[in-house]
């Protein structure tokens, strides 16, 4: 029998989840498998219109069991039979209510087709109006609880969410004891803690999402609740005073889940975090660098040390929590609510006319249609970005900004909406996309000198996830705009590595998260660096950028 030893990185993403089964040792990659959610892939319980997003724990249970075993069933039974450690990363902040019994509502009778009784995803935008009167009440409150989450609350953000389903939805709000993240479920679930008061919670999502801090005790106090609103009494109570970092044990897998998954009662599964915060950690992020996780959105993660930090408050981010990326560092969050979902936006903009000219069409039969259909979409953003490469920075009239999706950071703002303008008759379809590309650069570039305004030091920045792996346009262009050199992390699935790293760690096979990445590190796999003319160009487009943006979020 093999005496090395394996850990399984789960991460829960936006669309689907990935098992990858890590070898401790060496931090090779032994086998991955990856599922879309099945409801989800239906848009099933989602209203783009009304910015509601939705998720089923049955999707979240399904892809687990599938992914696992289809993973473990790869690496053979020897990898199997020498798993030690599990710890998941899941999307956040994306809570759902729960019954006495720590059950998802949706998981009851009489609840199983109600999105208000599901996981609200994060990108779920439905509680703007809540996350307005947190911000209100926090800054006439004797205690600002949101300082330390950048003094904005976001309706992406858990206790706007909660708040908002309370009102809308009567059978919710009389079934519910109780609210849980994700990110907590998914390890109380497998090791049978889901009861509200024997769930271990996530340092990570407690800290940047549900204004919980150690000098007011944990979350914010009840009198602040029931005067946001009556209908949150008791639930401070039936909540929790500790939180935990991603090296901590839950618990082992009970019997049954380990006979689900295909594993043993010995496996040890760790505190979750949030899927940015260990992609930052698989990546292979060190003090004072930039952590880009950029994909559908991007979310930006940096640790700093505790003296660097001291008492300072950062403005405008999406938090700052002790141990919330890697234990004895404060982690900080920032990000954009869009990213690759702007240049998908625009993607089904300029393929209208297939799905609706051409499926039409009487002069194809339908799987021809279907199949011409499929092969130009897919062509539609390299064909773009191929064309927009040749446009000169100077060459473009067009200018845009980022905001299809709302603010993130800094100082987010779900009200805010993304524009475009300098078009004229010859602007083509590769200028406008170029443009976008440019503003979700300019938008991360936001990002970088908030942090610096803050006094937050930045010695460099690292791409993870899969626009930074697949796409040159788009990472040179981000090059450009920053002005800085970007490290690409050589490790396809950072985040479920990350967690792999965490899983190491709780199963004692290394004694802290540095060691672990440190021996499961795979480094780096390319290097963007700025070109200067481009970069002097882009510095001036961007006070552009930055006056479009005032314009349209203040005087339209």
């Amino acid at each position: 029998m093999s005496s090395k030893k394996y850990v399984i990185g789960l991460d829960y993403g936006s669309d689907s989840a990935r098992a990858v089964v890590v070898d401790t040792e060496t931090g090779e990659e032994v086998a991955q498998s990856v599922k879309y959610y099945p409801r989800w892939m239906e848009g099933k319980y989602c209203n783009p219109a009304a910015n509601q997003y939705r998720q089923h724990p049955l999707d979240y249970i399904e892809v687990l069991e599938y992914t696992v075993k289809n993973a473990l069933k790869e690496a053979g039974s020897d990898v199997a039979r020498n798993v030690v450690g599990l710890s998941f990363d899941t999307t956040g902040s994306t809570p759902a209510f729960v019954d006495k019994d720590g059950i998802p509502l949706a998981l009851k009778p009489g609840f199983s087709e109600n999105p208000n009784a599901m996981f609200i995803l994060w990108k779920d935008h439905t509680a703007v109006k809540e996350a307005a009167e947190i911000n209100a009440l926090a800054k006439k409150w004797k205690e600002d609880y949101t300082k330390y989450e950048g003094g904005v609350y976001s309706s992406e953000w858990v206790w706007a969410k909660v708040l908002h389903v309370l009102r809308e939805d009567k059978s919710v709000r009389e079934a519910a004891w109780s609210w849980i993240e994700h990110a907590d479920w998914m390890p109380a679930l497998i090791t049978g803690t889901e009861k509200p008061d024997q769930v271990v919670r996530s340092r990570c999502a407690a800290g940047h999402k549900a204004m919980w801090h150690e000098s007011w005790e944990g979350l914010p106090p009840e009198d602040f609740l029931t005067t946001l609103d009556p209908l949150l009494k008791g639930y401070r109570d039936r909540l929790y005073r500790h939180t935990y970092p991603s090296d901590t044990k839950v618990g082992n897998l009970t019997p049954e889940w380990a006979e689900r998954l295909g594993l043993s009662t010995d496996v040890v599964v760790g505190v979750s975090a949030f899927d940015c915060h260990m992609g930052a950690v698989g990546g292979g992020a060190t003090p004072n660098v930039l952590a880009r996780a950029i994909g559908t959105s991007t979310c930006d993660i940096m640790i700093a040390g505790y003296e660097q930090i001291g008492d300072k408050l950062v403005r405008g981010i999406c938090g700052q929590v002790d141990g919330s990326v890697v234990p004895g560092y404060i982690g900080l969050e920032a990000g954009q609510s869009g990213f690759g979902d702007v240049y998908a936006w625009f993607k089904n903009v300029v393929a209208w006319p297939l799905n609706n000219v051409l499926a039409k069409s009487k002069l194809l039969d339908n799987e021809t249609k279907q199949k011409l259909i499929d092969e130009t979409i897919d062509q539609i953003i390299p064909r773009l970005s191929e064309e927009a490469m040749k446009i000169s920075v100077e060459e473009s009239t067009i200018l845009a900004t980022d905001w299809m999706n709302g603010r993130r950071t800094p100082d987010a703002s779900q009200e805010v909406t993304g524009s475009i303008t300098g078009l004229t008759l010859g602007s083509s379809a590769p200028g406008i996309f170029r443009a976008l590309v440019e503003a979700t650069a300019f938008g991360s570039k936001a990002i970088v000198e908030r942090f610096r305004e803050e006094g937050v030091e930045l010695k460099g920045v690292i791409g993870l996830g899969g626009v930074a792996r697949k796409s040159p346009f788009v990472m040179q262009t981000l090059a450009d705009v920053l002005n800085m050199p970007i490290k690409v992390a050589a490790t396809e699935q950072t985040c479920a590595v990350g967690a792999g790293m965490f899983a190491a760690v709780v199963a004692g096979i290394y004694p802290n998260v540095e060691e672990a990445q440190k021996k499961m590190g795979q480094g780096f796999e390319k290097e963007y660096k700025p070109d200067s003319k481009n970069a002097r160009q882009y510095e001036a487009i961007y006070e552009k950028y930055l006056k479009l943006g005032h314009f349209t979020e203040n005087e339209l």
